[in-house]
């Protein structure tokens, strides 16, 4: 590995299911992973550590898709799977580019992936190997973006790079309204304040809980985890004080 020259040491990135589907929202968009995976690879070697969380609403989002349908705790686990589906595509990926990397599964699944183990992770994460999270934090009624912080506070990351279909945190959702302004940066406390569509309010809380500042951008473009990664201002930084 080469020596650091990005400004992190270690980061935990969290890739939205949607986002490596593209525009046909449900699947796997395999030039879109490429696209990511090749930034990954360059991070990698520049020395960044890299850990991944990745969602599954791609495949299935269990609130949304179960809805009033079928018991919450079973549509959560089928949301479970579907982020390993997801981890699985993008470890392959990277091992095609010689990227070693690791799947470790919140729920044991010992014939496809490696249990989580945080001690573990570290070692991966040290000896220059990606790791991808599965199952989210293991349990229902949880997001994967609380997935996501847990497993950075864990692993002892820098930062959550918050990779999304939108390039960055704004006063309300630009879709529907046109004034909608885009912060630069902007505290946990006003994020819960104004109830603004960062993250759900329990990964916020645990962020803001244990001094985990997220930076929120747009996968869009993917060379923007590189630049991120770098210290670029990008999209929009959440911490505890401006």
């Amino acid at each position: 590995m080469t020596e650091q020259k990005l400004k992190y040491r270690r980061v935990l990135l969290k890739i939205s299911g949607e986002a490596l589907a593209g525009d046909a929202h449900r699947g796997l968009n395999f030039e879109i992973i490429g696209q990511v995976c090749d930034v990954i690879k360059r991070c990698v070697q520049d020395g960044l550590q890299v850990g991944i969380v990745v969602g599954g609403g791609n495949f299935w989002r269990g609130l949304k898709d179960g809805g009033d349908r079928m018991q919450r705790v079973r549509a959560d686990h089928m949301g479970m799977l579907a982020t390993v589906i997801n981890a699985l595509a993008l470890a392959d990926c990277l091992e095609q580019r010689g990227v070693p990397a690791r799947v470790m599964t919140a729920v044991e699944m010992e014939r496809i992936a490696e249990p989580y183990i945080r001690d573990k992770a570290v070692q991966h994460l040290e000896h220059g190997r990606v790791v991808i999270f599965g199952c989210g934090t293991g349990n229902p009624f949880f997001s994967t973006d609380t997935g996501a912080v847990l497993r950075a506070v864990e692993i002892g990351a820098d930062v959550i790079l918050l990779a999304k279909n939108i390039d960055g945190v704004y006063s309300a959702d630009p879709m529907k309204d046109p004034s909608a302004v885009r912060y630069e940066t902007i505290t946990f406390d006003e994020v819960l304040a104004k109830h603004l569509g960062v993250m759900d309010t329990t990964a916020t809380s645990l962020s803001m809980d244990n001094h985990m500042p997220i930076i929120v951008f747009a996968l869009k473009d993917p060379e923007n985890i590189y630049r991120v990664a770098a210290g670029e201002h990008i999209g929009t930084t959440v911490k505890e004080e401006l």
